[in-house]
């Protein structure tokens, strides 16, 4: 005889995630737990813990679904499309709540401060990204632009976009990165040619290139500091 599913019914008062979030914070919460409390209800197969378990098994965690799509969420079980945007919505709020956290005046005063500020953006993506940040003359982030994505390439990377963008938001300065979805931020002979060729563009128009940084795997190289800036 098939056992009987386990809803959230059965579940103790005090032990459900809506009543612990309320009585001890959301910080007490498990990851399985918080999309519980997003979705709000299961299905008539199992509870929304268990549907929620089974959401992250599938994503292998927070870090993948980070970057999941409604099709794929929709692939699972259970998630229809109410459930799925569910999902999407409290990870597109929670980053940018983020955004705003780091976009809050933050200045640029040297490589590390970079990479605190792309790190947790950057890292997971799965292909590249060619991002500049445009600085003011005390060296705060005024504006920040995925210029393209796809593999670096010099006839790519147009200078002429890099700096309409700063002529148009008055930076003083830029900092350009990119991602290397491999892990490893070695630069690579493309990268470095792309560099000198932003940074002789550069001192022709009056607008500096601070660095290029690339992002790895919670760690980065700086071209400035390896002498190409």
């Amino acid at each position: 005889m098939q056992a009987k599913p386990l809803m959230i019914r059965d579940v103790p008062s005090g032990e459900r995630p809506r009543e612990r979030l309320l009585k001890e914070g959301a910080q007490a919460l498990s990851n399985h737990e918080l999309i519980a409390t997003i979705l709000g209800s299961g299905t008539r197969q199992e509870s929304v813990i268990q549907l929620s378990q089974r959401i992250l098994h599938h994503f292998n965690g927070l870090r993948l679904l980070k970057e999941a799509t409604v099709e794929e969420l929709k692939s699972i079980k259970g998630i229809g499309d109410t459930k799925a945007v569910q999902i999407l919505a409290a990870i597109e709020l929670g980053s940018r709540i983020h955004k705003l956290q780091a976009e809050d005046r933050f200045i640029i005063r040297s490589p590390e401060d970079v990479s605190r500020y792309v790190m947790e953006d950057m890292r997971f993506l799965t292909q590249e990204h060619f991002v500049c940040l445009y600085l003011n003359t005390k060296n705060h982030v005024i504006f920040k632009k995925t210029i393209f994505i796809g593999s670096l390439n010099a006839s790519i990377v147009h200078p002429r976009e890099i700096y309409k963008e700063a002529f148009r938001h008055s930076a003083a300065s830029i900092i350009c990165l990119h991602n290397h979805p491999s892990g490893d931020p070695a630069p690579s002979r493309e990268d470095i040619e792309v560099t000198k060729r932003l940074v002789e563009s550069g001192k022709v128009i009056g607008i500096e290139v601070l660095d290029h940084i690339i992002i790895g795997e919670k760690k980065f190289v700086s071209l400035k500091e390896k002498g190409y800036v």
